[in-house]
């Protein structure tokens, strides 16, 4: 599992202007929906139910919402750099500026596992973290994002 095979170059945000938790998924779920054509409300609904049972604020700025939908056919995801960080509930509560939202089919089991485990590690890497801190523009983002797994390959 790549991030390429999650990520599109349309579904990276950079700078996003949100000023709460519930804001970011709004946006999020909003650009989402429209990206991969489902309903916004469902996956806003979605992942506040996530929230619910525990934060995705992994910790070091970083938030990876995720949750399984019946009428997807394959895994999406999304990432944002925030304008300014928000307060995610973090496990280590400091606020959270990058977010990579997944979404997945009801059936991935763990396809589902492997991708958050994919981005995870991926996240995990303070200098990657700080390149993706330090990048304005949505194709920078991806670059920085997609460039790492295909580097590793090599």
């Amino acid at each position: 599992m790549e991030i390429r095979d999650l990520l599109a170059p349309e579904r990276v945000v950079a700078n996003l202007k949100v000023t709460s938790k519930k804001q970011a998924l709004q946006e999020l779920s909003k650009k989402v929906a429209a990206a991969i054509g489902q309903d916004e409300r469902e996956i806003f609904d979605l992942l506040l139910e996530r929230e619910r049972l525990g934060t995705t604020g992994v910790g070091d700025g970083i938030a990876i919402p995720h949750g399984k939908l019946a009428s997807l056919d394959r895994l999406y995801g999304m990432f944002a750099r925030l304008e300014r960080p928000v307060n995610f509930e973090s496990i280590d509560e400091r606020p959270v500026d990058l977010i990579f939202l997944l979404l997945a089919p009801e059936t991935a089991g763990a396809d589902h596992l492997k991708a958050l485990a994919r981005i995870s590690r991926l996240l995990r890497d303070k200098k990657i973290c700080d390149k993706l801190r330090g990048s304005d523009t949505p194709e920078a983002l991806y670059a920085l994002l997609t460039e790492q797994t295909a580097s590793r390959a090599a």
